[in-house]
């Protein structure tokens, strides 16, 4: 629903400097005006475009990640899935990178009782955005909304998934990490405890909070990663 390809050009400028890699910034559409499944195929439209056009823009045709922050990480599992299931001349996809991920529609766990106010990201924030962002309650249960509900996520590309401790959706990160290496995927799951949502976004703010700086060990470890997954 919120933010465009300005207010995350530092992030994806940090993530193609800090992984020497090509970074492909994607101004899907936006809910209400432009409700589910709008931005999922927007975001798996751009990922076969990129692979099929990546020499043109100084790409490795050969490697392919997908990855995003929040909501942006939702649309990089989702799109994550549908490569594997080869919907529609899917890519192959190598890597996953998610920063705090929306990966189920849920209210219910505990980092939702924990931090469900008082830093930034909300529980009433999060069921505004997803009230607006599906069309009907039911869609989400739809696994092209909640990744986390796939039946099977064996066969998926190795994943870095990146939670905050004060963040209400930690625990579903956390979950979505957990059910990926049950089923065989290689993964990195790194917790920042004393982060918010939305810290990669965060440590060039006029007036930081406390250990803020900590998102450049974050940006360092998801460059590495990257990188480990393009030499492959």
């Amino acid at each position: 629903m919120l933010g465009n390809l300005d207010t995350h050009d530092s992030v994806a400028r940090s993530l193609a400097n800090r992984g020497d890699c090509v970074v492909v910034s994607v101004e899907y559409r936006k809910a209400p005006e432009n409700p589910f499944p709008a931005a999922v195929e927007d975001a798996y439209e751009a990922t076969k475009w990129t692979a099929t056009h990546a020499e043109e823009i100084g790409a490795n045709p050969d490697k392919l990640a997908v990855g995003g922050e929040s909501a942006g990480g939702n649309l990089a599992a989702i799109v994550a899935q549908m490569a594997r299931d080869k919907e529609l001349g899917a890519p192959e996809i190598d890597f996953q990178l998610l920063a705090y991920p929306v990966t189920n529609h849920d209210y219910g766990t505990k980092s939702y009782s924990q931090n469900g106010s008082g830093y930034f990201l909300s529980r009433p924030l999060m069921i505004w955005f997803w009230n607006h962002y599906l069309r009907e309650d039911v869609d989400g249960s739809n696994v092209r909304a909640s990744p986390l509900l796939g039946r099977d996520l064996s066969g998926l590309p190795p994943a870095f998934v990146l939670t905050a401790g004060y963040d209400p959706l930690r625990d579903e990160g956390a979950a979505y990490a957990s059910r990926l290496s049950d089923a065989g995927v290689s993964i990195e799951h790194a917790n920042y405890n004393g982060m918010i949502h939305d810290f990669l976004n965060m440590r060039q703010l006029d007036d930081p909070f406390p250990d803020v700086e900590r998102a450049d060990d974050a940006l360092d470890r998801a460059g590495e990663a990257l990188r480990e997954a393009f030499e492959e």
